[in-house]
């Protein structure tokens, strides 16, 4: 378990791939070379007319901000509430029409003359679900148009749904979650497991659907194992902080890890979170959490 103290934590893009020499033998045994994506975070859009921006972002590997020629409808950087989720470099909208719509308009490396928007099927609420409030969307491959491709949507509450986009009359499988601790949770694809993950609320508990057999799985206790002794400042700290936790796969060796992540309202101007610590546990298949 590793506790990073005022590390922040960002919403990841990436750019397209560049040709790089591995140095050591990886532990899934890849050694020769790699593709590797450098990743960046979306820092803003300066207007340039007619409601659109050029994209600013700054990449991982670099300490600078670029200025991108990648022009962007400045509503998806200004409004928060435009976009309601993102996986692989798209974002999905949900409009006054109700239909959910992923677009590549925040990739980098996507054109932004031909932007491709694709609608997915008219939502279905599930009785005594709803699905205007969506916590997070997330996508099984690279993109809505890979035939296998399956996108899941976590609305607040007890529904998640899952639907294929590139498929011919496609529609929503929808599912109703009992146990209310997994009301809030966001969902994850694993690569490793071919399934989508879910993490309930404090971190306890794992429920996945396996995308072969479209079925959820019995769910997944947590034990956490060697938690370090905080002073009492730090847990004292800790204690008055806003706490979200989060899955996350590598995809280079397929480990899975649980983030917690300590955050305590600032003003500057405006209202705030601002990250005050990290929990780092790292998962094996019994459901330790070390």
């Amino acid at each position: 378990m590793s506790l990073l103290l005022n590390q922040p934590l960002k919403i990841c893009f990436r750019r397209k791939p560049g040709l790089v020499r591995s140095s050591p033998p990886l532990s899934n045994g890849f050694s020769t070379s790699l593709l590797q994506t450098p990743p960046c975070t979306i820092i803003d859009a300066d207007p340039c007319g007619r409601g659109l921006g050029k994209l600013v972002v700054k990449y991982h590997n670099e300490y600078h901000l670029t200025d991108l020629e990648k022009k962007v409808a400045m509503e998806l950087v200004d409004i928060p509430m435009a976009t309601i989720g993102s996986s692989h470099g798209w974002v999905a909208t949900l409009k006054e029409d109700g239909i959910l719509r992923l677009q590549d308009d925040l990739n980098p490396n996507a054109s932004y003359t031909e932007p491709k928007r694709i609608p997915l099927p008219p939502l279905v609420t599930l009785p005594h679900c709803q699905t205007q409030i969506v916590t997070n969307v997330s996508m099984s491959s690279s993109s809505p148009e890979d035939e296998d491709c399956v996108v899941a949507v976590k609305f607040l509450g007890p529904q998640i749904s899952f639907c294929r986009p590139a498929k011919s009359n496609s529609e929503w499988i929808n599912i109703r979650i009992a146990n209310p601790c997994f009301y809030s949770s966001r969902v994850m694809f694993s690569e490793k497991d071919e399934m989508f993950r879910i993490l309930g609320s404090g971190g306890h508990i794992i429920g996945s659907w396996d995308l072969h057999t479209q079925k959820q799985n019995p769910f997944q206790r947590l034990q956490f194992l060697n938690l370090p002794k905080l002073t009492k400042t730090k847990r004292e700290l800790m204690d008055s902080c806003y706490k979200s936790e989060h899955l996350l796969e590598s995809r280079t060796t397929g480990e899975t890890f649980l983030v917690k992540w300590y955050r305590k309202a600032v003003w500057r101007g405006m209202s705030k979170l601002k990250t005050k610590a990290l929990m780092v546990f790292k998962l094996d298949y019994k459901g330790n959490a070390v």
